[in-house]
């Protein structure tokens, strides 16, 4: 069973790993709309054009992890991965880079915002993976351990 957080007994369902896929998705499009719209159109000023690529870069990587992140454990939740494979499975969230927030604060507002939420979405995320992580990680208690020697046996 995966937890929502340490002190919280109630598992993750379906539901809320489809809305928070659902979430990334809709930030995802919004973040390609408006760096593509403001790539093309050349509308930032010329000394920022690189670190306005850089966060771009970033907020998409951050984006990208999430979504694949997301995919993974609703296919292990789901039973496409079955028990055996989940053991060599790699659930972390994978690496992205924070933003500086000196350079962040000279973007346009939208660029601003959309910086934020990938950041509030990811370190959800992250925060979640270490969750799962912790709980998929401990020790199976003694009673499981007999009956998957049973089931081994049979």
């Amino acid at each position: 069973m995966l937890l929502v957080s340490d002190s919280q007994t109630q598992p993750i369902t379906s539901h809320v790993l489809h809305r928070l896929y659902t979430e990334v998705m809709i930030l995802a499009d919004e973040a390609r709309a408006y760096f593509e719209r403001h790539h093309e159109n050349d509308s930032i000023a010329p000394e920022l054009a690189v670190s306005f690529s850089c966060e771009s870069l970033k907020v998409t990587t951050r984006l990208m992890h999430s979504i694949a992140w997301l995919l993974s454990e609703k296919a292990i939740y789901s039973g496409e991965i079955d028990e055996s494979r989940l053991e060599h499975h790699d659930r972390e969230l994978g690496y992205a880079p924070a933003s500086d927030k000196r350079l962040v604060d000279t973007l346009p507002s939208q660029a601003q915002y959309l910086v934020s939420e990938s950041e509030i979405i990811y370190d959800r995320l992250k925060r979640l993976s270490r969750q799962i992580q912790s709980v998929t990680s401990q020790p199976k208690p003694f009673q499981h351990l007999m009956l998957d020697r049973l089931a081994q046996a049979f």
